[in-house]
């Protein structure tokens, strides 16, 4: 099976690196995601078609104009407008890959998000995903080694950039000050954080809660080639899980729009 993540993953080996400070990943994961939607969900599909509800991405979160939901489908607003009070998906990407300490700022930006959602439109379906790193160490690309390059453009994009994400292991000494470094048991702690967030049964639109949290486990380290690992040591079966959420997503929004 291919997910959205795979997509997301050969998009960073295309470009050669990730760029944890662009989340450049979400887009990529937000279309492949709702296009999966459409296909499998003939209710949502109708409703596209239709004219019922569209798609935006991007769009600024109430009472945060810095903040911005990643995927938000809802009934149009005025001049066929996003309006966060007619909000039926919102889905919001996250990665915690360079570096593990970061994960509490992800996990805050999540339980943010869903306050904002819900208190607009409780009864709207919120999904999160997390992309968690599994490498150890991360060439710091986007904050060390580009910035190094900052006035040699060209030399960066001639010496340095074909060698990125292509396995080249001397790129570990070239640059070992631009190395930031994660613990063993820093993807697990990352999990179980994330698994903290309040979710909700699907009949409960009453309470606080994501309707899903999806973690995927990526090997990125900007050396090798970069991978959505399966099997993993999380033990998280990617493909298993990713369906599950399209199912879920799809009754919950049948339930809540079309009975």
């Amino acid at each position: 099976m291919t997910t959205p993540f795979d997509h997301a993953v050969a998009a960073i080996a295309e470009a050669g690196y990730h760029n944890h400070r662009l989340e450049t990943h979400s887009d990529t994961v937000s279309d492949g995601l709702f296009q999966d939607l459409l296909a499998m969900c003939e209710p949502l599909r109708l409703d596209m078609q239709r004219g019922l509800v569209h798609v935006w991405k991007n769009v600024s979160s109430p009472g945060d104009r810095l903040r911005k939901v990643d995927l938000f489908v809802g009934e149009p607003g005025k001049e066929n407008r996003p309006d966060i009070q007619k909000v039926r998906i919102a889905v919001e990407n996250k990665s915690v890959i360079t570096a593990h300490r970061n994960r509490t700022n992800r996990f805050d930006d999540l339980k943010k998000v869903l306050g904002a959602i819900h208190g607009a439109r409780p009864e709207a379906l919120v999904i999160a995903t997390v992309l968690v790193g599994m490498s150890e160490r991360v060439l710091n690309v986007p904050d060390q080694v580009h910035k190094f390059y900052r006035d040699r453009e060209e030399e960066f994009e001639v010496n340095v950039l074909p060698r990125l994400s292509a396995g080249d292991e001397t790129l570990w000494v070239q640059f070992d000050w631009a190395i930031s470094r994660n613990r063993p048991n820093d993807p697990f702690r990352t999990v179980e954080m994330f698994r903290t967030l309040p979710t909700r049964k699907p009949g409960h639109t009453h309470v606080e809660g994501y309707d899903y949290v999806l973690t995927v486990p990526v090997f990125i380290d900007n050396v090798n080639p970069p991978s959505v690992p399966r099997p993993n040591s999380l033990g998280i079966d990617v493909d298993a899980e990713y369906t599950k959420m399209l199912e879920q997503v799809c009754s919950a929004y049948t339930a809540r729009w079309h009975m």
